[in-house]
């Protein structure tokens, strides 16, 4: 995947995207199925000449989609890549779609095509292969109105069982996996230009041209420790979490600058602010940052302007905006501020904090222990967000069926029968450490 965008990292019209018996969906039926046997150890060089002899196929014209289509109903997994820009745009503009279905690779056109079978052919392979897929499958979702794919497998997710690091680059996968080392000099060209240079179309090429051997080796080496139903369901979850993302409400994109100690009318006053910039930005086509850096939303929250001068010497936002949308702006800020406290939105709960360490050392204890036990790194086990809205859970006496859906899959039972026990026992510091009178 690459991406030219303002910040390098991180509607809808559901259709069921497989067939269903007995309320379990077939991606899941098969997969359990082909989970179910150890694969015989992959040649990894035989692979590697295999890669380097498949056929490329470019595909511009709408009526080759055939062939293409034919080719995802018949191989059972693909790999695949998007190369798009997201620069100076609210919508990220496709560019490019290579798929690699084993024996071909092919590479979309997407300016020149009407994708709309592509994406439920997609929907219907039992393996899509990806690596770092958040930002592909934020397009994927965009553009192809689908419901969650339930057929992800993220090599980025599946490495991080086996080494840790949540983040490794397909570069550095490639070097440490099949010791292949590739180029990846042409990620944040220009991929809208055509014809693509000959370095940027081999750039392309080599994205999903080694993705079905990576896979393959991972896959062999996860069925061998028994880790690979965990990756799976996590990769699943985590196309879950991504639909979600895409499609947040105006109203809620708040939350994702909301700070602990804001105020109520603070919160207020950020809502209504986020709302205004999620709207312009989309009206206009432009990143949020162009409209409004961060930063000065927060400036904003906390100095509250009530005038073009408070506005512009309080806060840092860009001069040309400020001329633009200024006095708009300062209507929202003014509305917000008018709001009645019973309309302003709920403050977010503190997290803990606590100079007493023996809750965290407890409960990181159980998380080390079990990582040990079923052979996964602890980081993986738990993410920090899960724990924090663990804590808060119990701290404030809420239903467990508010878990995050993390904790509610294959973590469950560990989590039901050891770590919220750990928690519980040290209850009365976790609600200290989140400012709660006891």
């Amino acid at each position: 995947m690459s991406n030219i965008a303002s910040n390098a990292s991180t509607d809808s019209n559901p259709q069921n995207s497989s067939a269903v018996t007995d309320g379990v969906s077939t991606h899941s039926v098969n997969h359990a199925m082909a989970s179910a046997e150890l694969p015989s150890e992959p040649d990894i060089d035989a692979l590697l000449d295999s890669a380097d002899e498949v056929a490329v196929t470019w595909v511009r014209e709408q009526s080759s989609l055939d062939e293409v289509i034919a080719a995802l109903a018949a191989c059972g997994r693909v790999a695949l890549d998007t190369e798009f820009i997201k620069r100076d745009t609210y919508y990220p503009r496709l560019a490019l779609v290579q798929l690699n279905t084993g024996d071909h690779v092919y590479l979309l056109d997407a300016p020149q095509l009407q994708l709309a079978e592509l994406w439920q052919a997609l929907s219907e392979v039992d393996v899509a292969i990806w690596h770092a897929c958040g930002e592909d499958l934020g397009i994927f979702y965009l553009l192809s109105g689908c419901p969650p794919l339930t057929n992800i497998f993220d090599t980025q997710i599946a490495l991080s069982y086996l080494t840790g690091q949540l983040q490794m680059g397909y570069q550095q996968a490639l070097d440490d996996q099949l010791d292949m080392h590739i180029d990846k000099e042409q990620s944040q060209s220009d991929w809208l230009k055509r014809p693509l240079s000959d370095e940027q179309e081999q750039y392309a090429i080599d994205d999903v041209r080694f993705l079905p051997a990576l896979y393959l080796s991972l896959e062999y080496e996860l069925k061998k420790q028994g880790l690979y139903d965990y990756i799976w369901a996590d990769c699943q979850l985590y196309a879950s979490d991504l639909y979600d993302a895409q499609h947040v409400e105006d109203d809620a994109m708040y939350l994702t600058m909301a700070d602990y100690r804001y105020t109520s009318e603070q919160m207020a006053i950020l809502q209504a602010v986020a709302t205004w910039r999620e709207a312009l930005a989309r009206a206009t086509n432009q990143p949020r940052t162009f409209v409004i850096k961060k930063q000065a939303v927060r400036e904003i929250i906390t100095e509250k302007p009530n005038s073009m001068r408070e506005l512009a010497h309080k806060t840092t936002m860009h001069r040309s905006m400020l001329r633009l949308y200024g006095e708009e702006l300062l209507k929202v800020i003014k509305d917000a501020k008018n709001l009645h406290p019973a309309e302003h939105p709920a403050c977010l709960l503190p997290p803990y904090r606590s100079k007493n360490k023996v809750l965290s050392k407890a409960v990181q204890q159980a998380i080390d222990e079990q990582a040990e036990v079923i052979g996964v790194p602890a980081n993986v086990l738990m993410r920090k967000k899960w724990l924090g809205q663990l804590y808060e859970i119990i701290a404030f006496d809420k239903d467990l069926s508010e878990m995050p859906e993390g904790l509610k899959g294959w973590r469950n039972d560990w989590v039901m029968h050891t770590l919220i026990p750990v928690i519980t026992a040290h209850k009365i510091e976790l609600q200290q450490g989140m400012g709660i009178n006891v």
